[in-house]
């Protein structure tokens, strides 16, 4: 069996880790890998591609940044020679990105089945750009790997037939799993001047919070305004070019309960998250490692794919509004109970062996 799988940025790396090391034991699978350079800090992925144990890309399209539409047609361009040339059984495409959708859209225009991993996630706000891939993504698919119950749930609402429809949980949480002594090691820690549990975390990089000036600014302020907290902020190069443009970036620098930093790697944030009080983020992905880490978090958005989360009790939705941002930093500052909470708490997101589930499935249906 031929597997493509069709890469792009960080979180796909993540994600896709665990089934690619599954594959690699499987003689019958034979496993091409295509990054296709949506992320034009490429050098940044190779450090993911490092730390995951990961051979290089089998391909690299380098297709870099650009508007949505321009990148998601540059990459179908690229993706259908590359696809035609190889000729896979199947095209694997993780996640919610661009090169998510472009893979899903060459793939089906080429008669090639596709296969989505975390198929199923829905903020339903349109306005995300990951939520309208993966959508369509999912409807472009005759496989879809979903992580939780919910997400089956969402796909049957949406008329996606059940036997198409696999419960497999999550792979990131396999990644996790098998990165426990990078988890465990607190490197990073050391290098920032750090004590655990003395500190929160702070992620931003969604257009909604990022491109709008005036979100950007609220979340900024909230930052400032809290200044009983150590605030780490690994920045985004997105979120550094527009803090720079806002006149926030001089302000943020004289700010010193915030500590700015150049984005980290994969164990480097893992080991951050926790050792936090607490995350602030925007990132879908990192509101999962929060949860499965123990660690509290605060979402900078007013909707979140992972309502599993919001509805365990371990995350929050506060949008860019300074005020629910600060009132709820405090409020959970205060409850002595809140780590006992969550590590009580039960995993919706499947036991750790998704990847051997995605294999197994794809032998027997492709």
């Amino acid at each position: 069996m031929r597997v493509m799988l069709v890469i792009g940025a960080r979180p796909q790396i993540i994600k896709s880790a665990p089934v690619v090391h599954e594959a690699s034991k499987d003689s019958d699978v034979e496993f091409q890998i295509v990054h296709t350079g949506q992320h034009y800090d490429f050098e940044m992925s190779k450090i993911f591609f490092n730390e995951l144990d990961l051979s290089s890309p089998t391909t690299n399209l380098g297709v870099g940044s650009g508007s949505h539409a321009w990148q998601t047609g540059k990459m179908m361009i690229e993706l259908e020679k590359t696809i035609s040339k190889s000729d896979p059984d199947v095209v694997l495409v993780p996640g919610d990105t661009n090169s998510t959708l472009a893979g899903a859209l060459a793939s089906i225009k080429l008669h090639v089945p596709v296969a989505h991993i975390e198929a199923g996630a829905r903020s339903y706000n349109m306005r995300m750009p990951e939520e309208i891939n993966r959508r369509l993504t999912d409807h472009c698919s005759e496989v879809l790997f979903a992580v939780s119950e919910n997400c089956v749930q969402n796909l049957l609402k949406e008329g996606i037939p059940e036997d198409q429809i696999h419960l497999v949980g999550d792979t990131m949480y396999d990644a996790l799993l098998k990165h426990t002594s990078g988890v465990s090691g607190r490197r990073v820690l050391e290098s920032l001047g750090l004590s655990a549990n003395e500190y929160v975390v702070l992620t931003v990089h969604r257009p909604e919070n990022v491109d709008d000036v005036e979100s950007l600014k609220r979340v900024i302020k909230a930052v400032i305004e809290l200044e009983e907290l150590t605030i780490v902020f690994p920045v985004h190069p997105r979120t550094l070019k527009r803090l720079k443009e806002g006149d926030l970036l001089k302000r943020l620098k004289k700010t010193k309960h915030v500590k700015l930093v150049d984005p980290v790697g994969y164990h480097g944030m893992l080991q951050l998250v926790k050792n936090a009080r607490m995350v602030f983020t925007d990132s879908g992905g990192l509101q999962k490692e929060a949860f499965w880490l123990r660690t509290f978090c605060v979402t900078l958005r007013e909707r979140t794919e992972w309502v599993e989360t919001v509805e365990l009790g371990a995350n929050v939705l506060v949008g860019s509004d300074r005020d629910r941002i600060v009132g709820k930093a405090r409020e959970c500052l205060a409850i002595n109970s809140l780590e006992s909470m969550l590590k009580a708490l039960k995993n919706p997101f499947g036991g750790g062996d998704a990847s051997v589930k995605i294999i197994e499935v794809l032998k027997e249906v492709c």
